[in-house]
């Protein structure tokens, strides 16, 4: 598969955490004038949630074409009270494969649709990692959810816009709703606004199956000094793994930054199994414990950074639908890779010799995890193109 094309004259912004992203998506939600596309996994109606969904209303309200794409297990507990006000206002909002039993275990359920991205008259986006949902969420966080966006502006929008179109489009013809696939006729900002150098990465279940995976990949078999990954949910396949490795083994200082609060046990476990090949390879491992790690990025040589909703585990790589964006910008990347080392000093090294002493039950709970989880993944029809996880 062909790797990305990188375009070059972008202005990329990194925002950190909701506290950054969110004033700055709300204000080019006001700013917009033709239209805005919206597609979140978690669209909670909390402070945040209202917030945004007072914007995108203000939107509709003065003709702007307004377009919210929710994921059906993600935003289940949305009231559809929410929609129908949206709806009576003029916003046109849909459901990527709706749920209606949260209960029910089927195949599809699996296939979500995880991106999070907003364009604005084709001016201005954001990709990133952040759900429509409050830092603060769970009732004990103490410290906001860890994450990023970037806002971006430029040449890149075209790729961006075109994304957001066609997945649009391809769900509103699967909802009959013919006359909301309709296109506004926008001009694409073409000119350089800045001078960094990106690339615009969509994963899904058609022709860009693999394409993150092989982005990183490409990254991590490239690096000659270090490799920082930040990852809410690990659980990479053996050819990722194996390149991790490959890096550590010539030389490369290989950081790994995880969640370390409990907030799903089957994946926080699972993941557990795989730290003692990892630290035997010479990788560090820290757990961020200060307050729920949700980011989803990498910083590869100081140059090469990507930040999206990715995570790196068998459902982000090879069931849902996400998007990344991948900046070869030093000064970028410098600024990504300081705001980790921060988030590395508030977190807890994995030390070799203590994982070891581990008991042999603690190391089976964590396989029988790792296992289930693989269970799931050929439950979900992937068996085969997942072998390799």
């Amino acid at each position: 598969m062909r790797l990305p094309d990188f375009i070059e004259g972008n202005q990329i912004t990194l925002l950190h955490n909701g506290e950054e992203y969110f004033p700055a998506l709300e204000a080019a939600i006001d700013a917009a004038q033709l239209e805005i596309y919206l597609e979140t996994y978690i669209f909670e109606y909390d402070k945040t949630g209202i917030l945004i969904a007072a914007a995108l209303k203000r939107a509709a309200q003065r003709g702007v074409a307004v377009r919210l794409l929710i994921d059906g297990f993600g935003s289940f507990n949305l009231p559809s009270a929410i929609i129908q006000e949206l709806l009576a206002v003029g916003a046109q909002v849909l459901i990527y494969r709706q749920e209606f039993f949260s209960f029910q275990l089927k195949r599809y359920r699996l296939r979500r649709m995880h991106r999070k991205l907003a364009v604005m008259d084709a001016r201005i986006a954001f990709v990133g990692g952040i759900n429509i949902i409050d830092d603060y969420h769970e009732p004990d966080a103490l410290w906001p959810r860890f994450d990023y966006a970037v806002e971006i502006k430029g040449p890149l929008l075209r790729k961006i816009h075109a994304a957001a179109q066609d997945l649009w489009m391809l769900v509103a013809w699967a909802h009959f709703k013919k006359r909301w696939a309709d296109d506004l006729c926008i001009d694409h900002e073409e000119l350089p606004v800045g001078k960094q150098r990106a690339a615009f990465v969509i994963r899904d279940n058609l022709r860009n199956r693999r394409s993150i995976e092989r982005c990183y990949l490409k990254a991590i078999a490239s690096a000659r000094q270090e490799i920082i990954i930040a990852n809410a949910y690990f659980l990479p396949g053996i050819n990722f793994r194996h390149a991790l490795i490959k890096a550590a083994r010539r030389g490369v200082s290989v950081i790994l930054l995880l969640q370390g609060k409990i907030e799903y046990r089957l994946q926080h476990y699972a993941t557990r199994a795989l730290y003692g090949n990892l630290l035997d390879a010479g990788i560090s491992i820290y757990e961020y414990q200060q307050g729920y790690l949700h980011a989803k990025v990498a910083v590869v040589d100081h140059l090469w950074s990507t930040v999206g909703s990715s995570n790196i585990d068998p459902f982000s790589l090879l069931l849902a639908r996400e998007a990344n964006v991948i900046v070869s910008d030093r000064m970028f990347a410098a600024e990504l890779r300081n705001s980790l080392q921060q988030a590395l000093m508030k977190s807890s090294p994995v030390l070799q010799h203590f994982w070891k002493r581990h008991s042999r039950l603690r190391r089976s709970l964590n396989w029988v995890c790792y296992y289930f989880v693989r269970v799931l993944q050929g439950l979900s029809g992937y068996s085969r193109e997942g072998s390799r996880i």
